[in-house]
C-alpha cells in the first residue's frame, strides 16, 4: 500500500495556495492524501513566523502529530523553518526542515521518509539554505480545499518594515511570468472553480523576474480577466502605495474583478509610520479610499492595523482609532504587535505593555464591528450575485457576494459552488446577512400583479 501523507498550514493564504501545490506533487508520486485523525506515514507541517504565537502553534502540531502516531515521519517547512532551522530541529519528534529554497524538492531531498533516530543530530535534519541566495519562483494554488482557490502570483519582499520577518524568510520579490500564470488559472477553471484569490507577499510588486521590472500587476489583472471558465478574481492584499488609479479604474471596469480590496495601513499616526518604515503618508491613504468609493460605492475595503508597535503612545494609537473611525471602510484585521529577532522593531522605544496592546486592540475589534455593520446595513436591499460555499451549519449555507459580504440561506446541495442572484434582506444575530432569490422575488411579484 502507499504511504500516507497528511498536511496541516498555518498563517496565510499564501502558505495555503503552496501546501496545496506540495501536497498534489506527492500525490503524482503515488502517495496518499489523507487527515491527520488518519493516522498517516508522513506529516508536513508548513509553518508562518509572523506573530510569536505562530512558533507556539507549530510545536503544538508535532506533539499532536506525535500522539497519532509515533513512527510517523514529521517535515517542518515554511517562514519558521527558514528563520530557526536549528531551534525546530532540536524540538522532539522532528525529522526534517525545509528552507525556502528546499520545500519543493521535498521529495528529491528526502527518499523513503523514514522515521529518524531519536539521537540524530539536530544539523543532520536540516536542508535550509541561506535567505541571500537567488531563489527560484514556484507558481503555485490551493485546489479541493474550498470553494475558492488561492493562486499565488508573487513571492517574496524587498520593503524593510521595521516589524516583519518575511523578507528574511521568503527572500526577494519575485514572480512568474504573466503566461505561466495564465495557464495555472486555466487549470484551475478546468476543475471547475468559480472563484480565484490572488495572493502574494506583496502581490503589487508583481513583474520582477531575475531581479528585473518586465511586467506588472496590472498587466497581469488585465490579461486574467480574459480567461474562460473562472467567474470572479480577488486581489487578497495590495500595498496603498502600489494600488494604482489605474489599477482602481480596471478593476471598476472588469468582467471578473470584484469590487473588494484589502489595504494594509498598520498605523494612523505618522510618527508610528515613520518608525514602521511603511512607503506611504495618511494622505495617500485616504486618497485610495475616496478614489475607490468614487468609482465603487458598494466596494468592500478591509484595513489591516498593529496595535502596540514600540513608539505607539496612547496619544498616537487614538490618532489611529479616529483615523479610522472616520474613514469610509467595512472591516479591520487587527494584530497586536509581536516582537521578532532581528528586525529593527526590537531596538525601537518606548514598548508598549501586553495589557495595552490588549485593550487597544479590543477598541479597535469593536470598531470593525461598527464599522462592518455600517457597511452591511449600507448594503441591504440591493441585488448581489453570491457564491455558496459548502460551509453548512444547522442546515444553514453560507457564501460570499461580490463585494464580500456573508449571507446565509436555507441549505441546498444544489447550489454548492454556484453563483446566484439574491436580494440582501435583513442582518441577523450571527453577523451575516439573509437573502432572498431574485427569482423568487419576480415571482411572487408577478403572481401578486395578477391576483
Amino acid at each position: 500500500m502507499s504511504k500516507k501523507v497528511a498536511f496541516y498550514t498555518l498563517g496565510c493564504k499564501l502558505n495555503y495556495s503552496e501546501t496545496s501545490t506540495i501536497g498534489r506533487m506527492f500525490e503524482e508520486k503515488g502517495y496518499q492524501k489523507v487527515e491527520f485523525a488518519d493516522e498517516p506515514d508522513i506529516f508536513i507541517i508548513n509553518t508562518c513566523s509572523v506573530t510569536d504565537n505562530a512558533d507556539k502553534k507549530c510545536r503544538k502540531i508535532v506533539r499532536e502529530a506525535q500522539s497519532i502516531n509515533p513512527d510517523g515521519y514529521v517535515a517542518i517547512l515554511g517562514c519558521y523553518a527558514q528563520l530557526k532551522p536549528q531551534e525546530i530541529a532540536e524540538i522532539p519528534g522532528v525529522d526534517a526542515v525545509l528552507g525556502a529554497a528546499e520545500k519543493f524538492r521535498l521529495l528529491d531531498l528526502i527518499d523513503d521518509f523514514k522515521k529518524e533516530p531519536s539521537d540524530k543530530p539536530a544539523q543532520e535534519k536540516v536542508y535550509a539554505g541561506s535567505i541571500e541566495q537567488k531563489l527560484d519562483y514556484h507558481t503555485s494554488y490551493s485546489l479541493n480545499d474550498r470553494t475558492r482557490t488561492f493562486l499565488k502570483v508573487q513571492d517574496g519582499c524587498d520593503y524593510p518594515c521595521s516589524y516583519c520577518t518575511i523578507p528574511l524568510a521568503r527572500g526577494k520579490s519575485r514572480s512568474d511570468k504573466i503566461e505561466n500564470i495564465i495557464k495555472a488559472a486555466q487549470e484551475i477553471a478546468a476543475n471547475d472553480v468559480k472563484e480565484i484569490v490572488l495572493t502574494g507577499v506583496n502581490i503589487g510588486d508583481f513583474g520582477l523576474q531575475n531581479e528585473e521590472r518586465k511586467e506588472s500587476f496590472l498587466d497581469l489583472c488585465k490579461a486574467l480577466d480574459e480567461v474562460e471558465g473562472i467567474e470572479r478574481f480577488r486581489i487578497s492584499s495590495i500595498e496603498p502605495n502600489l494600488l494604482s488609479n489605474e489599477i482602481i479604474e480596471f478593476v471598476s471596469q472588469s468582467k471578473r474583478f470584484v469590487p473588494h480590496f484589502h489595504i494594509p495601513l498598520q498605523s494612523g499616526s505618522p510618527e508610528v509610520l515613520k518608525l514602521m518604515k511603511r512607503r506611504y503618508k495618511k494622505d495617500l491613504y485616504i486618497d485610495r479610499v475616496e478614489q475607490i468609493k468614487s468609482l465603487m460605492p458598494d466596494c468592500c475595503i478591509g484595513v489591516d492595523v498593529i496595535v502596540g508597535h514600540p513608539g505607539e503612545t496612547e496619544e498616537r494609537f487614538l490618532e489611529t482609532h479616529q483615523f479610522l473611525n472616520e474613514l469610509d471602510i467595512s472591516y479591520l484585521h487587527v494584530f497586536s504587535y509581536s516582537e521578532r529577532p532581528n528586525t529593527d522593531a526590537v531596538d525601537i522605544h518606548p514598548k508598549v505593555s501586553q495589557a495595552d496592546k490588549a485593550r487597544r486592540s479590543k477598541m479597535l475589534h469593536i470598531l470593525s464591528e461598527k464599522k462592518k455593520r455600517a457597511f452591511y446595513d449600507s448594503q441591504l436591499g440591493r441585488e448581489k450575485t453570491v457564491l455558496w460555499e459548502d460551509d453548512v451549519t444547522e442546515g444553514q449555507m453560507h457564501g460570499w457576494t461580490e463585494n464580500y459580504v456573508r449571507v446565509k440561506a436555507k441549505y441546498d446541495p444544489l447550489r454548492v459552488n454556484t453563483t446566484m442572484p439574491v436580494n440582501l434582506q435583513t442582518f441577523n444575530e450571527e453577523g451575516s446577512v439573509d437573502v432572498q432569490e431574485i427569482d423568487e422575488i419576480l415571482s411572487h411579484t408577478l403572481l401578486h400583479s395578477q391576483a
